[in-house]
C-alpha cells in the first residue's frame, strides 16, 4: 500500500517543476495554508500570481481516482484559484500525468458525480449513504483536462469546461444539481 503523504509530496514537487518549466515561478505552501499547495507567479512583464492545490492519487491503469473532501469542494475566492489532480502511477517506468483544473470545475464536478451516485434512480433507498465530504472525481470524467497547463495562462473563471456533456444536464437535474453557493449557479457555462 502506498504511503499517502509521501504520493501528496511527489505530486507537489511534480507540479512545482512543470509550473517552473512553464516560466512559472513556484513556491511550496507551508502545511496549514488551506486550499492552496502551491503559490506561483509568472515570470514574465504581468507577473500573474496563481494559487494551486494539488491531489495526488497512485494507482495503475485507467481506475485513477481523487478523493474531494467538503473543503476541496468550496467555491472559489477568486480567478486564480486551481486544482492539479496528479496521477503517480505504480509503474516507475511510467511519466507522472497532471490535469489541470479551475476550482470550480472540480468542486462542480465532485458534487455531481456523488449526487448522481447517491441518488441513482433504480438503487434501493438507503444502500447509498456516504456524505458528499467523501466524493471522488473519476479519470474519466476529467481526461480533457490533462496536460492543458496552458489554461493557468487566464482567468480560471474564462476557462472552457471540458467535463463530459452528462454533467451540464447533471447541474440541471433537480436530482443532482450543483453545490450550494456555486458560481455556475448565477450562470451555468458553456461546454466545450
Amino acid at each position: 500500500m502506498a504511503d499517502t503523504k509521501q504520493t501528496k509530496t511527489i505530486g507537489e514537487h511534480w507540479v512545482a517543476s512543470e509550473l517552473a518549466r512553464r516560466g512559472w515561478a513556484p513556491a511550496l505552501t507551508r502545511d496549514g495554508l488551506e486550499r492552496t499547495d502551491i503559490l506561483a507567479v509568472k515570470a514574465d512583464g504581468l507577473r500573474r500570481q496563481i494559487e494551486v492545490q494539488v491531489k495526488a492519487a497512485r494507482g495503475t491503469g485507467a481506475a485513477f481516482n481523487w478523493p474531494i473532501g467538503k473543503k476541496a469542494q468550496l467555491p472559489p475566492a477568486h480567478d486564480a484559484e486551481w486544482f492539479v489532480l496528479a496521477l503517480v502511477d505504480d509503474d516507475v517506468s511510467k511519466p507522472l500525468r497532471g490535469l489541470v483544473m479551475p476550482r470550480a470545475h472540480v468542486a462542480a464536478v465532485a458534487w455531481m458525480a456523488h449526487m448522481h451516485w447517491l441518488t441513482e434512480p433504480g438503487v434501493p433507498k438507503g444502500q447509498r449513504n456516504a456524505g458528499v465530504d467523501r466524493s471522488r472525481v473519476f479519470l474519466r470524467d476529467v481526461i480533457h483536462y490533462e496536460g492543458r497547463w496552458d489554461l493557468l495562462d487566464q482567468s480560471a473563471y474564462e476557462a472552457p469546461v471540458l467535463l463530459p456533456a452528462r454533467y451540464r444536464d447533471l447541474a440541471q437535474d433537480p436530482r443532482v444539481g450543483l453545490p450550494a453557493v456555486h458560481p455556475w449557479l448565477i450562470r451555468l457555462p458553456d461546454w466545450n
